[in-house]
């Protein structure tokens, strides 16, 4: 049984999900959990995502150059000062010990649909 309620096609075709390539990573001055990820979304344009996933990135740098699946039609948040443009998608353990960005198999344009 799944944790959350059930949705309807037509309201999870809402959801823009997109491939994004990370063009840098740096760590959130007001919050040791976030990270500013500044993502390439192709014809979508650049914008930044915070992303509460530095405990689990001891090297945050090596991001850089990945390829994540994000959501590009979230609306805007302002998270401890910081514009969040998106979302990515991480999957994470039931206790939450283990976070993993959901990234791309292999290499594809950003900005790509995922469908």
């Amino acid at each position: 049984m799944p944790d959350k309620p059930t949705v309807s096609y037509d309201e999870f075709a809402k959801l823009d999900l997109r491939v994004a390539k990370v063009v840098t990573v740096r760590e959130h001055p007001n919050a040791d959990k976030l990270l500013l990820l500044e993502i390439d979304l192709g014809p979508l344009g650049s914008r930044q995502i915070v992303a509460g996933i530095r405990p689990y990135y001891p090297d945050p740098q090596s991001l850089v150059g990945t390829e994540i699946v994000v959501i590009a039609n979230l609306e805007p948040r302002t998270v401890r000062g910081q514009t969040s443009n998106g979302m990515l998608l991480a999957a994470s353990s039931d206790d939450r010990s283990q976070v993993i960005v959901l990234t791309t198999e292999q290499p594809i344009a950003p900005g790509s649909a995922i469908s």
